[in-house]
């Protein structure tokens, strides 16, 4: 009898183990308790959603694409978490957010946003961002033709007039950067784009994903003019309310995904196009 109570114990804690294997190991068991619902992971993003960053069809209420899909370089890192949570793609559920309130103070709406939001001080002061997801670059697009898509260098970029999307990094570069002659701001994105379409600046500056979406879709007879050499030490962080315990559980994922090399495949399968992109110095 002695024996078997002996044998009985590594028996034991090879079940438990096992169940917690089952359940997604210890990542998905700390991030029990601390979604908005129970057993559901909410996860913010603008509207449109663009690729490269969100791919597949319009659906699910969203323009352009689906993060729904799994598609694009955010919507399958967020998925890719949400597995080292233990959550299933069934169990994630996206909802709408505005980017500039993604990270404004207040209550939030979901579990956290993964917008291309870059990490800086002073929004880490209202909300509590992960660690990088993507090591963001800024780059240039021009009109094909006019005199700016002849410039080679930062300080060629002076004489121009730039537009940007308020409140974002690149607006911050244009102005202690590149400070050209120019500087038009938009609410969002797709405005200070429509700016360029329609001849009404000289280039707009966005992150370097976004700058092949930009060429392809959005700005016909259009190029990327080059990325920008300085290293701004920026990154993307998925977004929390402020103190939120989540964060450490993400944070546990995104290393997971990092050592795995599930991130570095994802980054291969979604943005394999930012190699060879000419640098601006």
């Amino acid at each position: 009898m002695r024996k078997l109570a002996l044998l009985s114990i590594p028996v034991v804690a090879l079940a438990l183990l096992a169940a917690g294997l089952a359940q997604g190991g210890s990542t998905g068991s700390c991030a029990a308790g601390l979604t908005l619902t129970k057993g559901q992971l909410t996860i913010g993003t603008d509207n449109p959603a663009y690729p490269p960053w969100y791919g597949g069809n319009p659906g699910h209420g969203w323009k352009i694409s689906d993060p729904y899909s799994g598609k694009g370089y955010e919507s399958a890192v967020a998925y890719a978490v949400a597995k080292q949570l233990g959550f299933s793609h069934a169990k994630v559920k996206w909802i709408y957010v505005p980017f500039a309130k993604s990270f404004a103070p207040g209550p939030k709406n979901f579990d956290f946003d993964i917008t291309q939001i870059s990490y800086s001080a002073d929004r880490a002061k209202v909300v509590s961002f992960s660690a990088s997801y993507y090591d963001d670059k800024q780059s240039i697009v021009v009109r094909n033709g006019t005199k700016i898509a002849k410039v080679h260098s930062v300080a060629g970029l002076k004489p121009y007039t730039l537009s940007v999307q308020l409140g974002t990094t690149s607006y911050s570069f244009i102005k202690s950067v590149i400070k050209p002659a120019g500087i038009k701001v938009y609410n969002t994105n797709d405005k200070a784009v429509f700016a360029l379409k329609n001849k009404l600046v000289d280039g707009v500056v966005v992150d370097l994903p976004t700058a092949f979406y930009v060429t392809a879709v959005q700005v016909p007879n259009s190029k990327i003019l080059g990325q920008f050499a300085q290293k701004t030490g920026e990154h993307f962080g998925m977004v929390f309310k402020k103190g939120s315990s989540l964060v450490a559980c993400v944070n546990k994922a995104l290393a997971t995904i990092k050592s795995n090399g599930t991130l570095k495949k994802i980054e291969t399968t979604w943005l394999s196009k930012v190699v060879g992109v000419p640098v601006l110095r």
